[in-house]
């Protein structure tokens, strides 16, 4: 893993004419990276944010410098009725989704709850995509073709016994950003055995992308102690973002991958999960657990 931080990602310079992209959080960091990436090869994007207004200038800007045909939906993924709105949403489109990339994250290093009761950090990160992913899996599995790609991270190994599914909420065990950031990306990686299994010989492919230490704004909500550490420590070792978005291009395009599915990569080079990421009976207890906190039991994709 040390190893392969220091690596470029593998490039794809493959055009994407006419293929729709789905990328939530693409106002800003890594999602406005990949837009652009993807905008500048061809492909037609459908961004999913907060920002109504920063999500007009980025089709404007996409629309102007690129010529790429560009919309947006409006949602708070820390509110569940706007993720299951914007999950139907997407299952009602009368076009494919070719590539679909869950961005949108926060880290946060005070424990919050959203309006919803769950700790907002696995709502936001992982509850959200699981919701989206629910919703789409039919139209996805009948589509014969698409990626889906976690922007996910190298943090989740700090969860090195597993996660504590009888205390989603922190009451029992101290809360760190830290941790309850790898508790959410760890989640999705479980997810992703599960999303897997159900679109194995679909053309349907799942993956997962520790993004890099890249330069972005994460962390911009939390305090002044956190946000010197990261100006002073972590950004002075970050990498450009571009790199970030040469991979999810790679990853979404590149014949290489194709077929290739329930993997994870650091950038474009694929990693061994550790052990509790490859636990299947976790898998299952998590997919059960997120059903019922997603409100999702009796919905059909």
């Amino acid at each position: 893993m040390v190893r392969n931080l220091k690596l470029d990602p593998k490039l794809c310079t493959d055009n994407f004419h006419h293929h729709l992209v789905v990328i939530t959080g693409a106002t800003s960091g890594i999602g406005l990276a990949a837009a652009r990436k993807y905008a500048s090869h061809g492909a037609d994007i459908l961004s999913i944010n907060r920002n109504e207004k920063k999500s007009k200038e980025l089709c404007e800007t996409l629309t102007s410098e690129f010529g790429s045909k560009c919309s947006y939906l409006i949602a708070d993924f820390s509110k569940l009725p706007d993720v299951h709105s914007v999950a139907n949403h997407l299952s009602l489109l009368d076009r494919n989704i070719d590539v679909l990339i869950h961005n949108a994250g926060v880290y946060l290093t005070n424990k919050t709850f959203t309006e919803d009761h769950i700790e907002t950090v696995f709502q936001t990160n992982y509850l959200s995509t699981f919701i989206l992913n629910y919703y789409l899996r039919e139209k996805l599995k009948n589509q014969k073709n698409g990626r889906i790609i976690f922007v996910n991270s190298e943090a989740y190994r700090f969860i090195v016994t597993g996660i504590h599914f009888d205390d989603l909420s922190w009451n029992k065990h101290r809360y760190s950003g830290l941790k309850s950031y790898g508790t959410a990306k760890m989640a999705q990686l479980l997810s992703m055995i599960k999303f897997n299994e159900y679109f194995q010989g679909t053309g349907i492919t799942v993956n997962a992308m520790h993004p890099g230490n890249v330069v972005t704004n994460s962390g911009q909500n939390n305090g002044e102690i956190y946000k010197l550490i990261k100006r002073v420590f972590i950004d002075r070792t970050a990498r450009p973002v571009d790199i970030s978005a040469e991979a999810l291009y790679y990853l979404g395009v590149s014949p290489e991958l194709e077929g290739i599915s329930g993997k994870f990569f650091n950038l474009t080079t694929e990693e061994e999960p550790a052990p509790p990421a490859l636990d299947k009976d976790a898998a299952e207890k998590l997919w059960m657990i997120s059903l019922e906190l997603g409100g999702l039991y009796g919905k059909r994709g």
